[in-house]
């Protein structure tokens, strides 16, 4: 049981008590190993966190098949395939389109897997055609293209991928439809794009021209092996809600989730849209800026483009004088250093708005909590503010100890290289219990 496990670990622990996990370098803490590669490939968010992860902490909650588990920021779905794979149920809140919808296919296992790969060599057929005449019946609009970067894939790939597209579109069945678009995607960024991901996406080595047809297809044959290896874990119930992880309890049974294993965004200048962008805009998921602000509107204030006026998370952290004094600490740093971007302006408040929007998160998901549930944030810190430092872990912890939850402790995950500072910043587990 969960709770006879945390009764033995009720500690408050200071930080430099933290636990280390498993002995990794920082490469292999957050690699995607070879015997996790099945489903968890098929589209992977280039900010996921590892599975291995997931059953670490799956593994020391003592989660059984009979519980349900809960990841209110799921991205692409690395806790709720971890879950499917290991027999337990699991459910997932995420507000962006695309990685919600990456989500519910990965975690459908149902489709049939010879008549997935039969579909997709008619689509190829369809989709040479329509290259080797010219008539390809899709063109990216105006207002599309201006939300995207600069520069994110070339012609010829384009052609090739709105190729494939339209084939889709005309020999459309309800039964693939969903496996062979996030195939698509996955093919469109890694081997159409000229993207590059390093702490933020950028545009890389321009590629002239890429194997579209046959990298679409080499993803559906891993998915067909994929699902004729887990079909008996396909009746697994899982569950993806698209919707705001800070007012989400509303979709979640009340006392129903025995355990959260997540990764919420971290307060600095990381656009986390950016890194959809293009597979959101090429498959229809945004079309304009209209849609791409609604969609911002619905994240957690962690970066200043998804700041606006109205916001008023920080009303949820007005007790806590430890993050105005820091919001205060970059005002004063902004005015010292002289800089006058609105941008730069924002940082203070992004910082009050973030934590802000976790509060209202911990404090209206402690409804859907069973009694003894235990949680596994991982937060990292930051310098990205004008090199304040961020101690995020730290700042949750509190938070969450003000809400009535129990901190079990905080895990030392791994440390990675700050771009600011040039330092080494901690990512870590906040672990905490609800009493009930």
């Amino acid at each position: 049981m969960i709770q006879t496990y945390l009764d033995m670990k009720k500690i408050q622990p200071e930080r430099s008590e933290t636990v280390r996990l498993a002995p990794r370098t920082n490469g292999e803490a957050n690699r995607l190993s070879f015997e996790d590669r099945s489903v968890h490939d098929w589209y992977r968010f280039v900010l996921s966190f590892p599975p291995h992860l997931v059953r670490t902490y799956l593994n020391r909650f003592g989660v059984t098949g009979k519980q349900r588990v809960l990841d209110p920021f799921c991205g692409t779905g690395t806790t709720i395939v971890e879950c499917k794979k290991l027999g337990i149920l699991s459910q997932g809140i995420e507000a962006n389109t695309f990685t919600a919808f990456a989500s519910m296919v990965k975690s459908d296992w149902g489709v049939d897997p010879a008549g997935l790969a039969n579909h997709a060599a008619r689509i190829v057929e369809i989709a040479e055609e329509k290259i080797e005449s010219d008539k390809i019946d899709m063109e990216l609009s105006a207002d599309a293209e201006k939300i995207l970067l600069r520069g994110s894939i070339s012609q010829k790939p384009l052609k090739k991928v709105l190729a494939l597209l339209s084939a889709l579109n005309e020999a459309r069945s309800p039964a693939f439809r969903n496996h062979e678009f996030l195939a698509l995607a996955k093919t469109l960024v890694f081997t159409a794009s000229n993207l590059n991901f390093g702490p933020e996406v950028g545009i890389g080595k321009i590629k002239a021209d890429a194997p579209v047809l046959l990298s679409w297809l080499e993803d559906i044959r891993t998915m067909r092996q994929d699902i004729l290896k887990l079909k008996d874990r396909a009746s697994i119930a899982s569950q993806i809600f698209q919707t705001d992880s800070r007012d989400a309890v509303s979709e979640l049974e009340p006392g129903s989730i025995n355990a959260v294993i997540t990764s919420p965004p971290y307060p600095n200048e990381k656009d986390y849209t950016r890194t959809t962008r293009l597979e959101s805009v090429i498959l229809g998921f945004i079309n304009n800026g209209k849609e791409l602000q609604s969609l911002k509107r619905r994240l957690i204030r962690s970066n200043t483009r998804n700041i606006y006026k109205g916001d008023a998370d920080d009303a949820y952290i007005a007790g806590f004088p430890e993050i105005s004094m820091l919001a205060d600490r970059i005002e004063a740093r902004r005015v010292e250093l002289n800089k006058t971007s609105g941008f730069e302006r924002l940082y203070a408040k992004v910082t009050k708005q973030y934590f802000g929007g976790m509060a209202r998160h911990l404090a209206n998901l402690r409804q859907a909590l069973a009694p003894g549930a235990c949680l596994a944030y991982v937060v990292g810190d930051q310098a990205s503010f004008f090199r304040i430092m961020i101690r995020t872990g730290e700042l949750l912890s509190q938070i969450a100890v003000s809400l009535g939850y129990e901190l079990i402790g905080i895990d030392l995950f791994r440390t990675r290289l700050s771009t600011a500072t040039r330092s080494q910043l901690r990512e870590e587990v906040v672990l905490l219990r609800w009493p009930g």
